[in-house]
């Protein structure tokens, strides 16, 4: 008896307590977790990829305002970031699962409603973080556009549609086979990139003032006190436009989220790696900005339109001169490439697991699991297709393919505040996890989701008061289509969402939809399985 019990041991080891809080939630081990605590945390703050991230939206800021705004305007938006990822890691430490934000919807929400909200929210999540994916990789394309302008000394690289999109596509490709690997490779890269990112930060930190000319240094009145205005839109308004730019760099921090399933001491490790990627993020960047403030020269016009094509990149080819920029630059693309790689990465998670419920069309083929690699293999070309689609945007307008910057945020927020709200907006049974604010959580998730609405609403105007047609911001167009679609596959007579769709569904044990969960089920289980295998030995 005791060499069967020892048998029985080895062979169904004791689930760890990362696979009961899943189990409880409804659903079974799938992944192998491969990600330590430190490697979530790295994932999460690479994905933000504070360089890279703000380069690539550099633009909004330096018109509406100039440096004052750089500096101030990330001073501004940091703290009302902060307070969503507060109310977001307690939400993930509660429930740590790859579904998130969609899940915490449901498992929140009225029974009246929480289908419709599980499915908006789902999707809504679904569409920021592929047109995130799309965003990156268009920034990483225009870098490398830039990159040629630099070392063709101030001659202008003119390209069509047809290459910009070729790079486009070939970036987007690439990381589509990395992100196949296997989720040991995958955790083990978070080293690389959190290094990489780190040292980026600090090189722009404290060597761009060091090699700055003197031309080219401003005063601390021109970089933190003179507010330059060139657009349209009163200097306030102008002001609340340039926060686009901090919102877009210190955003998608419901990456680790994602990667719940594969973390180990999930419910602590996912919400501080939310909590402590945005702080260091908060603090890198705005050292950043304050360095480009006091070494971008004061001719911001040439800047914006530098035959260059890239604010940033003009700024590093005045203070580094041609080489050194260059150098630069090229390390600012790779990190650029590995905060897609890690989008992506991030995306092919949600999808799965939007897909383990039926959501998306085509679910039986994308709820899979490569037996190679242990990982969703499927879904990390499904969204790698689905970003090469949105990049054909490019052959409508620059303006149109822009928008994905603008509707990877306000698609986020209608994500993030849906479930925040719910929490506190209907009758639940929520149960805070190791990671709580007590007293403080009402009042963070206050202010989170009325700063979410009123930055939605903003980052639907158009740069300027009377736009153009080329001038127009067309996030609500993209962002409108993509949510019209989603509400009318779900209000499809017949096939619709509506007629089928439950929310999450269980692959493990009846864990959600009001029912009480039993706190023995997974001894249940382990003891079910322990008979089954001792009528294998026995027969």
């Amino acid at each position: 008896m005791a060499t069967r019990a020892s048998a029985i041991s080895k062979s169904h080891p004791q689930p760890s307590a990362d696979e009961t809080t899943l189990a409880k939630l409804g659903y079974k081990q799938e992944f192998r977790r491969e990600f330590t605590p430190l490697e979530v945390a790295g994932l999460a703050f690479s994905f933000i990829g504070v360089v890279p991230s703000a380069t690539s939206v550099l633009f909004y800021a330096i018109p509406n305002g100039g440096p004052f705004a750089m500096v101030w305007g990330w001073a501004f938006a940091c703290p009302f970031i902060m307070c969503i990822g507060l109310a977001m890691a307690e939400l993930a430490s509660a429930a740590p699962t790859s579904g998130g934000l969609y899940y915490w919807t449901y498992s929140l929400a009225s029974p009246r409603c929480r289908n419709f909200l599980s499915w908006i929210v789902g999707y809504s999540n679904t569409i920021q973080i592929i047109t995130g994916i799309a965003s990156v990789n268009w920034a990483c394309t225009i870098q490398i556009i830039a990159a040629i302008g630099i070392a063709s000394s101030d001659q202008p690289y003119n390209t069509t549609n047809r290459q910009l999109y070729g790079i486009y596509a070939a970036l987007a490709l690439s990381q589509a086979v990395i992100v196949s690997f296997g989720t040991k490779v995958l955790a083990r890269l978070q080293r690389l990139y959190t290094l990489m990112n780190a040292s980026l930060c600090l090189i722009i930190i404290i060597a761009l003032p060091i090699a700055t000319p003197p031309d080219y240094r401003n005063s601390a009145n021109s970089a933190l006190g003179e507010f330059i205005n060139l657009t349209s839109w009163p200097s306030g308004f102008a002001f609340i436009l340039s926060l686009m730019a901090p919102l877009y760099t210190i955003g998608g921090f419901d990456a680790s989220v994602h990667m719940s399933e594969e973390a180990s001491n999930a419910a602590t490790a996912i919400p501080w790696a939310i909590v402590s990627s945005i702080a260091i993020s908060a603090v890198l960047g705005w050292g950043i900005n304050v360095s480009l403030a006091f070494c971008m020269g004061t001719d911001l016009d040439s800047i914006l339109s530098s035959p260059i094509g890239q604010p940033m990149a003009q700024i590093l080819y005045n203070s580094l001169g041609q080489k050194s920029a260059l150098a630069l630059w090229c390390l600012i693309i790779s990190v650029e490439y590995m905060v897609a790689s890690n989008c992506l990465l991030v995306g092919s998670r949600q999808t799965f697991a939007f897909s383990r419920d039926g959501a998306i069309p085509f679910s039986r083929y994308l709820y899979r699991i490569n037996r190679y690699t242990g990982t969703p293999v499927n879904t990390v070309w499904f969204d790698t297709i689905c970003s090469l689609v949105i990049g054909l945007l490019t052959f409508i307008s620059t303006e149109a393919i822009n928008a994905v910057f603008s509707i990877a945020v306000t698609a986020s927020y209608i994500a993030y505040m849906t479930p925040i709200t719910t929490r506190f907006a209907f009758k639940n049974n929520f149960k805070p996890g190791p990671f709580h604010l007590g007293k403080l959580s009402l009042p963070v998730a206050v202010i989170a989701v009325v700063w979410m609405v009123f930055m939605i609403i903003v980052f639907l105007f158009p740069p300027n008061p009377q736009p153009t047609t080329q001038e127009m911001n067309y996030t609500v167009v993209v962002l409108g289509g993509f949510m019209f679609l989603a509400i009318s596959w779900y209000y499809c007579p017949v096939y619709g969402g509506v007629h089928w769709f439950e929310g999450p569904i269980s692959n493990f044990t009846p864990a959600i939809g009001g029912e009480n969960r039993d706190e023995d089920l997974m001894s249940e289980k382990e003891q079910r399985d322990a008979d089954i295998y001792v009528s294998a030995v026995d027969v």
